[in-house]
C-alpha cells in the first residue's frame, strides 16, 4: 500500500501528523530523523514530512537527517522545526524570534495545491522560537500571520513544502485538510489503509509465533481487542488472565469476570491481587513510583501465573500509539511525559517476550476494530481507563479512604453523565482526590472534609483533549450527589485545564 514517512525531530505531535493521514485511509509511519537513506528507501514512500521539534537549526546538537534525503526528488513537507530545516537547507535564513505560542492568524497568499480549499485566513496552531527570515531561492510565500512574514512556503518545481505552524493539532482550522492536500493531491497516495486490511496482515504475523501467549486483559478495549486479534491468530495458545489489582472502578472486578465469560470463547482466569498492590503503595507518593510500583507487581504476578500455569513464551499487552510515545521509547527524540504501566514500566528480570499487536494504532483505529470483531457496544464505548488504574487519580499515597472516595464520586459523575445522555459525547470523565482539605458545613456542624475534582474531556486520540463545557446544572447534581452522599467529601472542583499544557489524568 502507499505509504507517507514522517520523520520525527521530537514533537510530542509527531504521532499526530500520522494519525491525521491514517483518518483518510493512507497509511502514515513514523521514523527516527536520522533513518539511513537506505533504510528509508525501503519504506518506498509516496512523500516525505519533517515534524517539529524542539530544537534550533543552529544549536550544535541540533537533529539533522541524511543529506541526501532533501534530494529524494520526493514530495517534502516540513512542519515547524521541518520548515525551518528546508528554509535553511535550500539556502535562505533562519533567525531567532520572539517565542510564539498559540493561535494565530494565517493569511493564504496563494491558494493552490497545498492551501487549495483551505479559505482566505485560518486560525494556525503556532509553537516555535525560530522563523524563516529569507526564503529560499525558488520558493515562494504562499501563507503569512502577523509576526510570521513566511508561515508558509512552496517550491512547486520541486514539489517542497513548509509551514511553521501545526495542521496536525485541533487547534488549526482546516488543519486536516491541508495534510490531506498534501497526501492525496501532492503525492498522490491511494487509499488503501483499513482496519480491515490491518486485521488481515496483524492475525496473519501473530499466526506465525510459536509458543503459548499469556495476555493481560483489563476489562478495557485496547487489551480486549488484542486477545480477540491473537485468539483469531492461534486460538486455544492464548490464555488470558484479568487481575484485580484493588484499584479499579466500583464493582469493576465483578461486571470484567462477567463480561468476559458470556461474551468470549476465550481462556479466561480472574487472580485477585489487590491485598498485594495497596500493601505496594504504602506510604508512596510520587507519581512514577507508584506507576512503576504498579507496572513491576503487574508483571510478578503474570510471572508468577506463567510459572504455574505454563509453559508460556509470550506476554501480551494492549500497547497503544500513545503509551509508547508518553513513555519515551518512540522512535524519535521526544521527551517523556510519564511511564505507562505497560510500556515505561517494564521490569529487567521480565523473563517473558513482549507482543503489542496494537502499538502502531490510536484508541479510535482500536475502536473500529472492535466493532468488526463483534465486541458488544458496551464494552467499546466505555471510557478509557489508565493502566494503574486509580492509583493515578488519587494524589499523594493510596489510602482506603480516597480509593472509596474516587470510586464512589467517578461512579456518580459517570451516572449523571448517562442520564444526561452525555456519556458517549465526551472521551473521558472521572473524579479524583488528594489530600487537600476545606471546611464544609454539615448540618449545623462545621466539618473539614476532602476536595473532589471532576475531571471531563474531549478528545480523538488522547494525544491532546480539550475540557468538556457540561451544562451548569448538570454539575450541580455532580457535586450535589458527592457531599450528600461520600462522607468526608466537602468541596467538589472542576477542572478546566486542556493537554496540552496539562494531561489528562492527575498524574
Amino acid at each position: 500500500m502507499d505509504k507517507i514517512v514522517v520523520l520525527d525531530f521530537g514533537s510530542q505531535y509527531s504521532h499526530l501528523i500520522c494519525r491525521r493521514i491514517r483518518e483518510f485511509s493512507v497509511y502514515a509511519e513514523l521514523v527516527p530523523y536520522d533513518i539511513s537513506l537506505e533504510d528509508l528507501k525501503k519504506h518506498n514512500p509516496k512523500g516525505i514530512i519533517f515534524s517539529g521539534g524542539p530544537s534550533s537549526v543552529y544549536d550544535p546538537e541540533a537533529p539533522i537527517p541524511e543529506e541526501e534525503i532533501f534530494n529524494l526528488n520526493l514530495p517534502l513537507l516540513g512542519i515547524c522545526y521541518g520548515h525551518q530545516l528546508i528554509v535553511n537547507k535550500f539556502g535562505g535564513k533562519v533567525k531567532r524570534a520572539n517565542k510564539e505560542y498559540g493561535s494565530s492568524l494565517l493569511t493564504i497568499d496563494n491558494d493552490k495545491d497545498l492551501l487549495n480549499g483551505v479559505g482566505e485566513s485560518v486560525r494556525a496552531w503556532m509553537s516555535h522560537g525560530d522563523e524563516a527570515e529569507v526564503i529560499p531561492p525558488g520558493f515562494e510565500v504562499i501563507g503569512h500571520t502577523k509576526s510570521a512574514k513566511a508561515a508558509a512556503i512552496a517550491s512547486k518545481e520541486r514539489s517542497v513544502f513548509g509551514i511553521q505552524f501545526h495542521p496536525e493539532v485541533v487547534h488549526t482550522e482546516q488543519g486536516t485538510e491541508i495534510l490531506r492536500n498534501f497526501v492525496l493531491k501532492v503525492c498522490d497516495a491511494k487509499q488503501d489503509w483499513t482496519m480491515e486490511g490491518f486485521i488481515e496482515s496483524e492475525v496473519e504475523k501473530i499466526s506465525k509465533i510459536d509458543g503459548n501467549v499469556l495476555c493481560g486483559v483489563s476489562g478495557g478495549i485496547d487489551s480486549t481487542v488484542a486477545a480477540l486479534l491473537i485468539h483469531k491468530a492461534i486460538g486455544d495458545r492464548l490464555k488470558c488472565v484479568f487481575v484485580n489489582n484493588g484499584l479499579l472502578r466500583l464493582n469493576e472486578e465483578k461486571e470484567i469476570d462477567e463480561m468476559f465469560k458470556n461474551n468470549f470463547k476465550v481462556n479466561f482466569t480472574t487472580v485477585d491481587a489487590s491485598e498485594t498492590f495497596l500493601n505496594k503503595l504504602k506510604g508512596v507518593e510520587d507519581p512514577e513510583k507508584k506507576r512503576k510500583i504498579v507496572g513491576e507487581e503487574f508483571i510478578s504476578v503474570f510471572t508468577k501465573f506463567a510459572e504455574k500455569n505454563g509453559p508460556f513464551k509470550w506476554l501480551a499487552q494492549g500497547t497503544l500509539y500513545p503509551d509508547v510515545i508518553e513513555s519515551g521509547v518512540s522512535k524519535g527524540p521526544a521527551a517523556v511525559i510519564k511511564s505507562h504501566h505497560n510500556v515505561g514500566g517494564l521490569p529487567d528480570w521480565l523473563n517473558l517476550e513482549i507482543l503489542e499487536p496494537l502499538k502502531e494504532l490510536y484508541k479510535d483505529e482500536v475502536r473500529e476494530i472492535a466493532k468488526i470483531l463483534e465486541v458488544p457496544e458496551k464494552l467499546f464505548m466505555r471510557h478509557p481507563f489508565p493502566g494503574p488504574g486509580l492509583a493515578v487519580r488519587i494524589i499523594g499515597e493510596v489510602t482506603p479512604k480516597k480509593l472509596q472516595i474516587s470510586k464512589l464520586a467517578s461512579k456518580i459523575v459517570e451516572e449523571e453523565l448517562i442520564e444526561a445522555n452525555l456519556y458517549g459525547d465526551v472521551w473521558q470523565a472521572y473524579a479524583a482526590v488528594g489530600d487537600d482539605k476545606a471546611v464544609g458545613v454539615v448540618g449545623d456542624e462545621r466539618k473539614y472534609g476532602n476536595i473532589v475534582m471532576i475531571r471531563v474531556v474531549d478528545s480523538i486520540d488522547a494525544m491532546t483533549a480539550d475540557w468538556t463545557r457540561l451544562p451548569h446544572g448538570l454539575l450541580e447534581k455532580m457535586s450535589n450527589r458527592i457531599t450528600n452522599e461520600i462522607e468526608d467529601v466537602t468541596w467538589v472542583t472542576y477542572t478546566i485545564s486542556s493537554k496540552p499544557p496539562a494531561t489528562i489524568e492527575p498524574q
